[in-house]
C-alpha cells in the first residue's frame, strides 16, 4: 500500500516521541501489504476495525492512541485522516473526520 501523507505521522511523533517506534512500525508494515477489501486489514491487524466510507481504525501502543485511515483499494492508497489520543478520538466521528484537510483561504 502507498501511504499518501506520512508527514502527518512524523508531525505527530515529533510531539509524542515515545510513539515513534509504534507508528514507524505501523507505516512500514502497511507499506509492505496489499489490501483489496476491508477484511484484508483485519487479517493483517487483528485489533483494527473497518468502518464505513472505506475507513479503518487502528489501536496504537496498546490503545493509548488511535489512527484512522481511508483506503482507496483499487489504487492501493492509504490516507491518514486522524491520529490522536483515545480521549481525542472519543470526540470525533471516525466516518467523516479529516483532521489534516487543507482549509481554504478567504
Amino acid at each position: 500500500m502507498n501511504i499518501y501523507n506520512k508527514s502527518k505521522l512524523i508531525e505527530f511523533y515529533t510531539k509524542h516521541a515515545n510513539k515513534r517506534d509504534a507508528l514507524e512500525k505501523w507505516y512500514h508494515d502497511v507499506c509492505a501489504l496489499e489490501w483489496k477489501k476491508p477484511t484484508d486489514i483485519v487479517r493483517d491487524f487483528k485489533t483494527a476495525r473497518p468502518i464505513k466510507n472505506n475507513r479503518a481504525i487502528f489501536e496504537i501502543n496498546g490503545n493509548d492512541y488511535r489512527l484512522i485511515i481511508e483506503v482507496q483499494y483499487q489504487k492501493g492508497w492509504v490516507f491518514i485522516k486522524f491520529i490522536g489520543t483515545h480521549a481525542q478520538y472519543d470526540k470525533v466521528d471516525a466516518t467523516i473526520i479529516d483532521q489534516f484537510k487543507l482549509k481554504k483561504k478567504k
